[in-house]
C-alpha cells in the first residue's frame, strides 16, 4: 500500500497547500491549515531532494514514520511484545522483582512458575525436610571477613554495589547509591572513574584502580603513588580493587568524549576538563604476573595495609595459571579476586566484545576457585562474583561455585528507577540514572532513591537467607554443589558436583593436574603473560 502511494504524497501535499492558500485568501479562518501544511510541504521537498537517506527520497514525509518506529523499537518490544520470561538482558519477571524489592512491596508471584521445568538448563535448589529459621536481620548478620591478615580487614556484606563510575552514572545516582550503602552497611565500588565527591556520603567504599589510574594518575596517565596514598587513606575506603578487565568488554579500553568531561568529572579523574578521557586497554604499572603481585603489595603499603584485590573476566586460561604460579613462587596472595562474567553489563561496548569475548561467570568462577584451591591458597583470600546476579537463587549458584560474596550493578540501577531503555551511552537516559544532563538528572530524587537502593539490598539478602534456610543451612557459605540440580535433557538431571570437577587443596603444585588444564599449566610462566 505504501509502495503504491509513495509517488503521490508530494503532489497531493503541494496541491493541498495551493488549494488552501486560495481558500485562505477568501476566508481567513483556514490560516491554521496552512500553518500545518506548509512546513510539511517544505519537509517533503527536502526529503525528496536530499541524498543521505534512500527511504526519504522514495517516501518523503512517510519515511520519517519508519525512523520514529525504529527509535521506539526497544520500548515497543519491551512493553508490547515480550513475554514475562523472554526479555533480555533482564526479562519482565526479573525487572518487576527488582522494582518490588526496591519499593519494599509484596514480591510474590501467583499461580505457579512460568518456567519450562522439563527443558534442558532448568535448575533448582534441593530443599531440606528440616529447614532452618531465617535470621531476623540477615543483611546485618550474613557477612564475610576480607583481608584477615591485614591491619585493617573489612567485614563485608555478602551483597555489594558493583563497579559503576561517576561519568557513566549521574551525580544523583552515585549519591543515592552511596547513601543507600551507608543505610544498609554494604560497600559501594567506585568503578574506574575515580573516587568523586559524590561518593563521599558516608557509605563504605571499594576504591577501584583501573588502567587509566583515574584519581591517582600523573599528568601523562601513569600511576601516581602520592595521590593514591591520599585517596586510599580516607576512612571510608575499606578495600582497593585493581581492575584488570570487566565482563562486558574484556581487553577493551574506552573513551569519554571531551564534551562529556565536565569540571566535576575531570576533578574526580584527575584529567583536563573538555578533553577526551582515554581508558587504555592495559596497565602500565605492571606487565607480568610477578609485577602484578608487586603492585598488590605496593597498594597495600600505600593504603596503610588495607585489603587489596583484583577484578578480572577470565580469558586466557594460561594467563590465569601464570598468576597462580606467581603466587606460589612469591608467596604473595591478593586479599580477594572479583570474577566478572561475560554476561556483565556496561554503558556501551562493541557487539563483538559484548557477545563473544570473555568467559561466562559460571565457568570463570569455578576455574578461579579451583585454581586457588589447587595451589593451596584458597583459605587466604576471598572471591567475589559479579555478572547478572539479582535473585536469591542467582546468588546461591555463585556461592555454590566458590564465591564468598556477590556484587551487583544493574540490579542497583533498577532500584534507582532504570527502565532498561538501553540508552546508557547516549546521555539521554530518561530516568536520570546514566546521564550527565542536568535536566534529566532532576528525575532522580536522591532522598527517595537512596531508600530504594537500601531496600533492594535488604530484601534481596533476605531472599537469599530464605532459600539458604530452606536448604537446612545457616549461611550461604554452607551451600555445596550437591544443593544445585540441573536438567540435562527431558529425562536426565545431575547435581553440580557430578557435572563439574572440584579440586583438592594443593593438587596443582603436587603435579596432579587434570587433563583439561595440563597444556595451560605447562605453558604458564610467572614472569610473563604471553606464551613460554
Amino acid at each position: 500500500m505504501i509502495h503504491r502511494i509513495r509517488g503521490y504524497v508530494l503532489p497531493i501535499l503541494l496541491l493541498a497547500v495551493l488549494g488552501f492558500a486560495g481558500l485562505c485568501a477568501v476566508d481567513g479562518r483556514f490560516g491554521w491549515v496552512l500553518a500545518v501544511l506548509v512546513p510539511l510541504a517544505v519537509l517533503g521537498v527536502h526529503d525528496h531532494v536530499q541524498t543521505r537517506h534512500s527511504i526519504l527520497r522514495n517516501y518523503p514525509i512517510l519515511g520519517h514514520l519508519r525512523f520514529l518506529l525504529e527509535d521506539m523499537g526497544p520500548e515497543l518490544h519491551q512493553y508490547m511484545v515480550e513475554s514475562n520470561t523472554d526479555g533480555a538482558p533482564f526479562d519482565r519477571d526479573h525487572r518487576s522483582l527488582m522494582y518490588e524489592r526496591a519499593k519494599n512491596v509484596e514480591d510474590t508471584k501467583p499461580f505457579g512458575t512460568e518456567l519450562k521445568v522439563y527443558e534442558p538448563g532448568y535448575a533448582w535448589l534441593t530443599q531440606s525436610i528440616a529447614p532452618r529459621p531465617v535470621p531476623e536481620r540477615p543483611s546485618e548478620t550474613l557477612r564475610v571477613l576480607v583481608g584477615a591478615e591485614r591491619a585493617h580487614p573489612y567485614d563485608a556484606s555478602i551483597l555489594n554495589i558493583s563497579a559503576m563510575s561517576f561519568g557513566a552514572l549521574s551525580a544523583n545516582a552515585i549519591i543515592a547509591l552511596n547513601r543507600g550503602a551507608k543505610r544498609g552497611g554494604f560497600a559501594h565500588d567506585t568503578g574506574e572513574g575515580g573516587y568523586s565527591r559524590h561518593h563521599k556520603q558516608g557509605g563504605d567504599i571499594i576504591y577501584q584502580v583501573g588502567t587509566g589510574y583515574f584519581g591517582c594518575r600523573t599528568k601523562d596517565g601513569h600511576f601516581d603513588a602520592a595521590t593514591f596514598r591520599e585517596t586510599a587513606s580516607d576512612s571510608h575506603v575499606k578495600m582497593i580493587e585493581i581492575k584488570i578487565s570487566q565482563g562486558a568488554k574484556p581487553g577493551h579500553g574506552g573513551i569519554l568524549p571531551g564534551t562529556k568531561v565536565t569540571e566535576e568529572i575531570a576533578a574526580a579523574r584527575g584529567v583536563a576538563p573538555g578533553v577526551d578521557c582515554m581508558s587504555p586497554t592495559g596497565h602500565s604499572a605492571f606487565s607480568t604476573p610477578l609485577e602484578l603481585l608487586d603492585f598488590v603489595v605496593q597498594l597495600r603499603e600505600l593504603s596503610g595495609d588495607k585489603p587489596v584485590g583484583m577484578k578480572l573476566c577470565v580469558g586466557s586460561v594460561r594467563e590465569l595459571m601464570a598468576i597462580a604460579k606467581a603466587m606460589v613462587e612469591t608467596g604473595i596472595v591478593p586479599d580477594f579476586i572479583t570474577v566478572d562474567g561475560a554476561e556483565g553489563g556496561t554503558g556501551a561496548a562493541p557487539v563483538e566484545f559484548t557477545n563473544h569475548m570473555g568467559m561466562p561467570l559460571r565457568e570463570g568462577l569455578l576455574l578461579v576457585h579451583n585454581t586457588l584451591v589447587g595451589i593451596g591458597v584458597r583459605d587466604r583470600l576471598r572471591i567475589a562474583a559479579s555478572g547478572k546476579r539479582v535473585t536469591g537463587f542467582d546468588l546461591s549458584v555463585a556461592f555454590v561455585l566458590g564465591a564468598d560474596w556477590c556484587n551487583v550493578a544493574r540490579g542497583f540501577m533498577f532500584s534507582l528507577g532504570c527502565i532498561q531503555s538501553q540508552r546508557c551511552h547516549t546521555n539521554t537516559c530518561p530516568v536520570g540514572v546514566a546521564t550527565q544532563d542536568a535536566g534529566l538528572q532532576r528525575a532522580l530524587v536522591v532522598e527517595d532513591k537512596e531508600m530504594r537502593a537500601y531496600q533492594f539490598h535488604r530484601n534481596t539478602v533476605r531472599a537469599l537467607a530464605e532459600v539458604v534456610a530452606a536448604c537446612g543451612l545457616d549461611h550461604p557459605s554452607e551451600l555445596t554443589p550437591a544443593h544445585i540440580m540441573l536438567r540435562i535433557n527431558e529425562f536426565e538431571i545431575r547435581s553440580l558436583d557430578r557435572l563439574h570437577t572440584f579440586f583438592e587443596p594443593g593438587q596443582l603444585v603436587e603435579g596432579n593436574v587434570p587433563n583439561f588444564l595440563k597444556d595451560a599449566w605447562a605453558a604458564a610462566r610467572p614472569d610473563r603473560f604471553g606464551p613460554a
